[in-house]
């Protein structure tokens, strides 16, 4: 089992939706989450004074996939995030030693 946690620009969320729909992928954790890479924020007006946007508004997505689904989940969330301007944003798979479904005790490939 893999975890693949992609961060990405907030208004792709449907888009990766769709595409990992697409590919039978339906299960998913979304959390806004807020962070900076090479973008480096940005300056904002407000009431007259210029001021510095450090951290930006990401969309964090966690998915949880027997290895057979990884790659396909990788590609399918590539294609649909990618905007190819800087801050399209990451993706990062680890390995999972265990995962346990809590309503049946049903545990690894079975609980996902």
């Amino acid at each position: 089992m893999k975890k693949i946690e992609a961060i990405i620009k907030p208004f792709k969320l449907d888009d990766v939706r769709e595409a990992l729909a697409d590919v039978g992928i339906a299960g998913m954790t979304v959390t806004e989450v807020k962070g900076f890479g090479r973008q480096k924020g940005h300056t904002e007006l407000y009431r007259g004074a210029e001021y510095q946007v450090d951290f930006l508004p990401k969309v964090k997505i966690d998915l949880i996939l027997t290895d057979d689904r990884v790659d396909v989940a990788v590609e399918a969330i590539l294609k649909s995030a990618k905007t190819g301007k800087i801050g399209d944003g990451k993706i990062f798979v680890y390995p999972v030693e265990q995962a346990i479904r809590i309503r049946t005790s049903e545990q690894d490939d079975e609980a996902i």
